[in-house]
């Protein structure tokens, strides 16, 4: 069974929650930054194209952040079961576990793009894109083409991260971030693919580090567990738990993309095509500060489901209130940043010499969004512990609440109902977050109760 078995990865995740943190959050954090870098890069070669281009990007941004989200969630769904199986001496499961990942990830892959490809035309219709159609269309379908690269992407990522070994799967999210950056100029501009290039850069970019992956996965067997076709016993139970984190995960990430499609809604109608680029711009510098959030509470899942697997209360306690304690630290600091170069920032997309207006929006956007970063490093980090715990649904549950009940509820109300417009919107979207947040964490502390409880029954 190997049930002893371990190395100094595991050792690292099992020990003290702090110290585990400390060490496996930087290298994750800076491989999320560099993702997100190559987001923001894209946005920078293809607002060399003009407006609507880059206005065809911000409205499809949403879909692929839908396929990037599944891969990330099924790899959270197989983090979290690994990492318990692991808290609990279970090798064997462990790395059955990881098998039964994979199987699901090659499922999906094969049936999203047969079901959605040929509905895409209507769907870029629906989400505001009609003026962008070309556009649109052209470089999201590459993408859905493309779901295999994200979806085992995220999936080895989250595999090699459960046990611990942060190098390697920091190296895949890493080169595909470089490798992307270098070939978007290329296949843009010097291969005149336009829009396009973008698209075929972000998919070869995925490719390859899977491929990294699948050597030292698969051929060299050189993890610490063992995902050999002997390993493998099919399990409708495994699926269940895998799944029953997965699903929720990856169901939020379709939620924020559908909350910011009906967002770029909203602010197309009150203020049109132009804020809609100025938006999703400014979105994604937000995004790029809340990568330190995102790197805390993804380590956060794969200790906290250690703790839960050897049923420790103060390590799981531990992990939640010092993941949150850091989150809100960084994030203070990345608000003051952004909101003090916002000019400069905003520069980066509207450098072209018909982009004064398009400046003055994205300085606007960058300032009245920054305070989401503190109103969602509660929520996010929260929500994150509680996957660790297998509690996808409920996860999922705030997360509904969160994004889909309380940021259009706020967002509507400010933007519509008092006629703020624009600025009643972005408003909107930080009050719903920090009320979403704190009832988050009000959830995991009650979940952190419950656990206490249970322990206590239990050695008595």
């Amino acid at each position: 069974m190997d049930e002893n078995k371990s190395n100094d990865n595991v050792d690292i995740i099992r020990g003290d929650p702090k110290e585990a943190i400390r060490k496996l959050a930087p290298p994750l954090i800076i491989s999320l930054l560099i993702m997100s870098l190559y987001n923001i890069i894209d946005r920078i070669w293809i607002a060399g194209l003009g407006t609507e281009p880059l206005a065809a990007l911000g409205f499809v941004a949403p879909l692929y952040m839908v396929i990037v989200g599944l891969g990330n969630g099924l790899g959270a769904g197989a983090n979290s079961l690994i990492s318990r199986y692991i808290g609990s001496n279970n090798y064997d499961e462990a790395s059955n576990a990881g098998i039964h990942g994979l199987l699901i990830v090659v499922l999906f892959s094969i049936l999203i793009p047969i079901i959605i490809i040929p509905f895409l035309k209507p769907i870029i219709v629906l989400i505001g894109a009609s003026e962008v159609l070309t556009y649109a269309e052209s470089y999201i379908s590459i993408i859905f083409i493309g779901t295999f690269a994200f979806l085992l992407n995220g999936l080895f990522a989250n595999q090699l991260r459960a046990e611990g070994d942060v190098k390697r799967s920091t190296f895949i999210m890493v080169s595909g971030g470089i490798i992307n950056i270098v070939l978007n100029p290329v296949m843009i501009y010097l291969l005149n693919f336009g829009l396009t290039g973008a698209a075929y850069s972000t998919v070869i970019s995925n490719i390859i580090p899977d491929l990294l992956a699948v050597y030292w996965l698969y051929i060299s067997k050189s993890t610490y567990l063992d995902y050999g076709i002997n390993r493998f016993k099919f399990k409708w139970t495994v699926i269940k738990d895998l799944l029953a984190v997965g699903l929720p995960a990856s169901i939020e990430e379709l939620i924020m993309a559908v909350v910011n499609i009906v967002t770029n809604g909203m602010l197309s109608i009150v203020a049109g095509t132009a804020i809609v680029a100025s938006f999703t711009s400014a979105f994604s510098i937000i995004e790029i500060a809340t990568m330190p959030t995102v790197g805390v509470g993804i380590v956060a899942i794969t200790v906290a489901g250690v703790a839960f697997g050897e049923r420790n209360y103060n390590k799981l306690k531990t992990t939640g209130h010092y993941s949150i304690k850091l989150s809100l630290i960084v994030s203070c600091i990345s608000l003051i940043i952004i909101y003090l170069f916002a000019p400069q920032i905003a520069y980066l997309f509207a450098y072209g010499s018909n982009s004064g207006s398009l400046n003055t929006l994205i300085v606007q956007c960058l300032r009245d969004l920054s305070l989401f970063l503190i109103a969602g490093a509660i929520g996010i980090v929260s929500a994150n512990v509680l996957q660790g715990m297998g509690k996808g649904t409920m996860s999922l549950i705030l997360t509904v609440n969160r994004e889909v009940i309380l940021i259009l509820l706020f967002s509507y109300i400010l933007g519509f109902v008092f006629s703020w417009g624009v600025k009643g919107i972005l408003y909107g979207m930080t009050i719903g977050v920090l009320v979403g947040s704190l009832v988050a964490l009000l959830v995991f502390e009650l979940y952190l109760k419950r656990f206490k409880e249970i322990e206590l029954r239990g050695t008595h």
